[in-house]
């Protein structure tokens, strides 16, 4: 994509038309659900009738919030600020709860969920040279990732998925006595030749001092 191009998707206005446009029935950034599950399963807590209260950052019209409500993650929320795919995404799947919010500026409370999962959707905020990125790029992004700090629960974890070398994601990304960042490679799609590699990062907010 051009730079103009890269630079709008960072703003509602761009999905709200491509939503509305091409009318897609969906679109899965990366990988499909099938080769994330492994990640995901790893590190999130088994569900139960109580949880856990998961918020999917940047939903769109990804099949990842109703093929995770299918294995048992029933307590989702569902974030993004297209109007437009989540008036969509609300009358096809009712079961669970989505809002028209900004990832930069959630309307939560603070240690309000347990676990967050962002798939490709901190990609989206990133264009130019990532070894020193333009001012729009650092400001969306602190905004981003400290808004994701804290509106998750001490002891509990925000699961991103990238396409993105982690030399790049690990500076973006930590916070110094707020949580512990892992990363790890993810499994190739099955029968795929692997050309490009996909991570998974794992982002652990520290428990409270006694």
């Amino acid at each position: 994509m051009v730079k103009e191009s890269l630079e709008e998707l960072a703003h509602p206005q761009y999905w709200d038309k491509r939503y509305a446009e091409k009318q897609e029935e969906k679109f899965d950034w990366l990988r499909t659900f099938a080769t994330v599950r492994p990640f995901l399963e790893k590190h999130l807590p088994a569900p139960t009738h109580e949880g856990p209260k998961l918020v999917q950052l940047g939903c769109g019209n990804s099949t990842l919030s109703k093929d995770m409500y299918d294995v048992g993650y029933t307590h989702q929320t569902n974030v993004d600020f297209s109007d437009v795919v989540i008036a969509d995404m609300r009358a096809k799947h009712p079961e669970m709860q989505w809002l028209v919010m900004d990832v930069r500026d959630l309307k939560f409370p603070a240690d309000h969920f347990d676990v967050a999962v962002d798939k490709a959707t901190l990609d989206a905020m990133l264009y130019g040279s990532l070894w020193d990125p333009p001012d729009e790029v650092r400001a969306n992004v602190k905004a981003y990732v400290d808004e994701v700090a804290r509106v998750l629960k001490p002891g509990c974890k925000w699961l991103y998925i990238t396409w993105r070398q982690p030399h790049f994601i690990k500076p973006l990304l930590q916070r110094p006595g707020v949580w512990t960042l892992e990363a790890e490679t993810l499994a190739n799609e099955p029968g795929g030749g692997g050309m490009f590699e996909y991570f998974g990062f794992v982002m652990t907010k520290e428990k409270a001092s006694s």
